[in-house]
Formats: C-alpha cells, sequence, structure tokens
C-alpha cells in the first residue's frame, strides 16, 4: 500500500466540509416586484458573509438601491452605496452587517424595500449550519443552493485534491 494513500484520503475527506455560499433570489419565484411581502421571505432566509442576494426583475421599470437606514426608512437615496438596472442583479455580500435595498422609481413606497442582515462565517457558524442544513434547504425556497456541508467536495477543493494525489503519484501505478 502506497504510504500516501492516507494523505489522500484526508485531503480528500477534508475537502468536503467546505461550507457553500448561497444565492438568495429576492422573493423567490415572484421576484421584485410592487406589492410583495418582502419580509416574509427574508423571514424563512440566512445570510451570511460571501453569499449573494439577487433582484429579478422588468429591466427599465425597476431598480435596486443600496441605502442606508435612513434612506430605507424614508424611501430616499440617503447613504446611497450602489444602484443596479440590469434587471437580473447579482449583489455579493461581503460584510457582516445590515443591508438597505430599495427600488427607486417611486416604488419603495408600494414595498418595495428590504433590510437583511448578514452574519459573520466562521467556525461556530459553519458548524451551526451543519445541523440546520436540511431545515434551511426547505425554508429557503427562492434560494439556488441551502448554506451548510456540500455532500461532496467543491470544485476548487475537488482539484486540490486531485492535484495533491497526482504530486504524491497516486493513481499513476507509482508504488504498485
Amino acid at each position: 500500500m502506497d504510504s500516501s494513500l492516507p494523505l489522500f484520503l484526508l485531503l480528500l475527506f477534508s475537502a468536503g466540509t467546505f461550507v457553500s455560499a448561497t444565492d438568495h433570489i429576492v422573493g423567490g419565484h415572484l421576484g421584485w416586484n410592487p406589492n410583495i411581502n418582502y419580509t416574509s421571505w427574508i423571514n424563512n432566509q440566512t445570510f451570511y458573509v460571501n453569499d449573494l442576494i439577487s433582484f429579478r426583475y422588468q429591466k427599465n421599470m425597476y431598480n435596486v438601491f443600496e441605502v442606508n437606514k435612513t434612506g430605507y426608512d424614508n424611501c430616499t437615496m440617503d447613504g446611497l452605496a450602489g444602484n443596479w438596472s440590469s434587471g437580473k442583479d447579482f449583489i455579493p455580500l461581503d460584510k457582516a452587517k445590515t443591508y438597505y435595498f430599495i427600488c427607486g422609481n417611486g416604488y419603495c413606497l408600494n414595498g418595495m424595500k428590504i433590510s437583511i442582515t448578514v452574519h459573520p462565517l466562521n467556525a461556530s457558524s459553519a458548524n451551526a449550519t451543519a445541523p440546520n442544513a436540511s431545515h434551511h434547504a426547505h425554508s429557503a425556497a427562492g434560494s439556488a443552493a441551502a448554506p451548510g456541508l456540500r455532500p461532496w467536495p467543491s470544485t476548487a477543493a475537488w482539484l486540490l485534491a486531485v492535484a495533491a494525489a497526482a504530486s504524491l503519484g497516486i493513481g499513476s501505478g507509482a508504488g504498485i
């Protein structure tokens, strides 16, 4: 038996513990539109650093602005931090904080606004997602993928394991 095989297996199995990011599609199948209860949608989501939030809407009719709390509360452009208008916007949630998004064009007053809290992703939050992964997958309607432990290594982890195996000569007939 090749002495590098246990190392390869350790790399392979540890690679499967990486936490995946989630793409949260605002409003699920209803998208970003007026007169939708986004509070109910948000209550079924858990946001972590490195997740994405996606807004899907009719281009040239709606848009998305990231504002501060005052802008959110008053449907104004106070604290404008970003704006999107492609109709299919993917916004990275790269900081643990509260984000405020509104629609301009007057639709904020018709309920097109959301406030989300993004949690840090650290060892304790990664471990905390494991027992809840199946619950989150069920409750996160409108998400592209549920966060938690992947049943198989991520592409990057898989490539790392394959590269490690190749450098150790596993599978090449070496040591057989």
